[in-house]
Formats: C-alpha cells, sequence, structure tokens
C-alpha cells in the first residue's frame, strides 16, 4: 500500500527529491495535483524515506522543508483584460439602448430598493457607469489588481472573490445610507481586489521570521491606494471602503483556509457560479415580460 511522503512540492522538488531516493534504490511516484505535485512511496519504507529527505535538507541548509511545503504557486492568467472588456461592452450597449437613465433608475445600487428586497442591484450597478472617462478607470482597475488576484487564487476562485467583495460593498452601503443614495460602477469591487491582495500579502509575511512588523505594509498601501484613488470628486468613498474591507476578509479567509490553487473543475464551478449570479441579475432586462 502506497502513501504520501511530500506534498505542495514544485515540480523541481519533487523530481529533486525523487532522485535523492532513487540513488538509495528506493521506488516512488511522483502525482499531480492541481497546480502543486506529490510525492508517494510504499508504507514500508515511509520512515526510511523520510529520513533521507531530511537527511537531504540538512546537507542543503538553502532547502527547508518549510519552504517546501510552503511553496507559493501562482495561475498566469490575463482574465482581467476580458473582464475589464465586458465592462466595456456592458457600457456600451447600455449607452446604445437610449434610456441610460432608466437603466440606471432600475438596476443603479439604490439604497432603498437593495433594503426592500432588490438585492440583484448589488451585481448589476457594477457594471454600469456614468461615464467614460469613469469607465476607462475602472476598466484600468479591474484589469491590473482582477489579473493580480487571480494570478493567486486561480480565474474562477478569483472573480467570484472579487463580485462578492463588490455585492457585499454595495449591501453595507445601502444599510448606512437606508435611503436617498444611487451610486453605480465596478470601483467597489477594484477595490475589494486592493483588499484582497492585501489580506494576502499580509497573512503571508506574518508567518516569516523577522519579517512580522513589515507584515502591515501590504494593509497601509492598499489604503493609501484607497484615499488617493477612491476619494476623488464624485466618488462613493464609502462603497470603496466597504469593498475594500469586504476584500480584506475574503483574503484573510482564503489565505487562512485555502492558500493553494483549487484544481481546474473547482475553478469552473466557481465561473458557473459568477455566471449564474450575473444571468440572475440581469434577468429582467435580458428576458423582459411579454405583454
Amino acid at each position: 500500500m502506497i502513501e504520501i511522503l511530500c506534498e505542495n512540492l514544485t515540480q523541481d522538488q519533487a523530481e529533486t527529491y525523487g532522485l535523492v531516493l532513487d540513488a538509495y534504490g528506493l521506488t516512488y511516484s511522483i502525482r499531480r495535483s492541481g497546480s502543486v505535485w506529490e510525492l508517494w512511496v510504499d508504507e514500508a519504507i515511509h520512515g526510511r524515506a523520510i529520513e533521507l529527505i531530511d537527511q537531504y535538507i540538512d546537507e542543503n541548509p538553502h532547502i527547508s522543508l518549510h519552504d517546501t511545503q510552503e511553496t507559493e504557486t501562482y495561475q498566469r492568467t490575463f482574465t482581467g483584460i476580458w473582464a475589464s472588456l465586458i465592462l466595456m461592452a456592458c457600457s456600451i450597449a447600455v449607452n446604445m439602448s437610449g434610456s441610460v437613465d432608466k437603466v440606471v433608475r432600475e438596476y443603479g445600487a439604490s439604497a432603498y430598493y437593495i433594503l426592500n428586497g432588490e438585492i440583484y442591484r448589488t451585481v448589476t450597478a457594477l457594471m454600469l457607469h456614468a461615464s467614460y472617462p469613469h469607465l476607462a478607470g475602472n476598466m484600468a482597475g479591474i484589469a491590473i489588481f482582477g489579473t493580480a488576484v487571480c494570478n493567486i487564487t486561480g480565474a474562477g476562485v478569483g472573480w467570484l472573490m472579487i463580485l462578492l467583495t463588490g455585492i457585499l460593498g454595495n449591501l453595507a452601503n445601502a444599510v448606512l445610507y437606508r435611503y436617498g443614495h444611487v451610486s453605480i460602477g465596478a470601483s467597489t469591487a477594484v477595490f475589494g481586489a486592493v483588499g484582497i491582495l492585501a489580506a494576502y500579502q499580509l497573512s503571508r509575511k506574518v508567518k516569516i521570521a523577522g519579517q512580522r512588523m513589515k507584515a502591515w505594509l501590504p494593509l497601509a498601501g492598499g489604503l493609501a491606494l484607497l484615499g488617493l484613488l477612491g476619494s476623488s470628486k464624485h466618488s462613493d468613498l464609502t462603497a470603496h471602503l466597504f469593498g475594500f474591507i469586504a476584500g480584506i476578509c475574503l483574503g484573510l479567509l482564503y489565505a487562512l483556509y485555502l492558500c493553494y490553487l483549487l484544481e481546474k473543475r473547482h475553478q469552473i464551478y466557481c465561473m458557473g457560479a459568477i455566471i449564474g449570479i450575473v444571468v440572475l441579475s440581469w434577468y429582467r432586462m435580458l428576458f423582459p415580460a411579454k405583454s
């Protein structure tokens, strides 16, 4: 019966450890699990294999078992560009409809209507913009910060988290204002992505000896960015702040309980959830009732 010897390895680490076992005539197998690699051996030689790996690490101090098991893995993706293009397409479609004001009234993040059950507005408002400069700024933010998040988490998980920060930010903003307030734009989700990145980096640095005092720098940087970009004239600072806070919460949850890329099928499930949420939110506009 075989059992796992090492997990969460890079391909190079798995192959290196395999060579160590080869040198002593021990059989093993290397398996890929999502974006990481695992080393498996027969249970009869498991103890001996562990000793050899530990010995190898002791003789090569630049390599540590902790580093091996905590290796950060990334999935290179450019989905932020596609997301920004979707925002542009949605804005163009709304402008071409000739009823921009009506769409904003029916799908903007109105505090009053959100608190009276029209939760879909927390989603649809993220895809509406007051002007092309407003749109361009959010497209740039989504492309940069959204891509950075997805490089860490994978596209499906990353965009689901970013969407949730936008939803939670708009919902919290509605609770704050209660009535007489309407906001639109993807910037709540953009700052949610900034919060996710800040929280993730904070959690990584806290675990490293000698870096704990610096661990708060990413959070401070995120707050500085919020102050610099999120408090301009006509911007909804509280929505941005709530999106940022939601991002910090989700980023910490991810770093504490996942901290590795989920397999492709889970990424697809998350992407399906995103599509479902967006389609259901726009349902009335996409499928108008026949009179």
